[in-house]
């Protein structure tokens, strides 16, 4: 495989890929498995990592709130690892939350080290959403937004887990480390 690669939209025909780069870390309880169905109705929150050889990793944007989003269901290829492609999706998807109008970065993870090199910051506490809007957030179907919220039902999905926020804006220091993120 070469060195180089690209991040793109995910199309229909990544479906398989996704749920084959999932598979592994869903056995193991790192990610959560989805039905396809819902992997093609989220398809347009995906970014793809390819090179010539094919899919090396994939990750998506879903936004929860005016100003929050989460990055989920990012993965690579073991194969992969290594090659800067959990870093390059990772920055992709900033650079469309920023183009959303997004403020603020959600991850949940296992990866803690990782999202600390691409600047999130463990969540002191868990008010990252002042009362009205948590109560709007509630009424989400997402599991992903129960397992923000932190709520009972998703409790076996999160054990382990440590909740990440990454603050988006022009301050000197994220102009500064824009280009490490890549």
């Amino acid at each position: 495989m070469s060195s180089s690669f690209r991040i793109r939209p995910a199309r229909t025909s990544d479906v398989p890929a996704i749920k084959a780069l999932v598979a592994p870390l869903a056995e193991s309880r790192v990610l959560m498995a989805k039905e396809t169905v819902a992997y093609y109705e989220g398809l347009q929150e995906f970014r793809i990592a390819e090179d010539d050889d094919g899919v090396l990793g994939c990750g998506a944007l879903h936004v929860m709130w005016e100003d929050l989003a989460e990055i989920r269901t990012l993965a690579t290829f073991q194969a992969a690892k290594g090659r800067g492609v959990g870093s390059a999706l990772v920055a992709k998807l900033l650079d469309d939350a920023r183009a959303l109008g997004v403020e603020r970065v959600f991850c949940l993870t296992f990866e803690v080290e990782f999202f600390q090199r691409q600047g999130f910051q463990v969540m002191a506490d868990q008010s990252a959403v002042d009362p009205a809007v948590y109560s709007e957030l509630l009424r989400s179907h997402d599991e992903g937004v129960a397992e923000f919220l932190d709520l009972a039902r998703v409790k076996p999905n999160t054990l382990g887990n440590t909740r990440m926020i990454r603050q988006l804006g022009n301050s000197p220091h994220e102009v500064a480390n824009r280009g490490q993120d890549r």
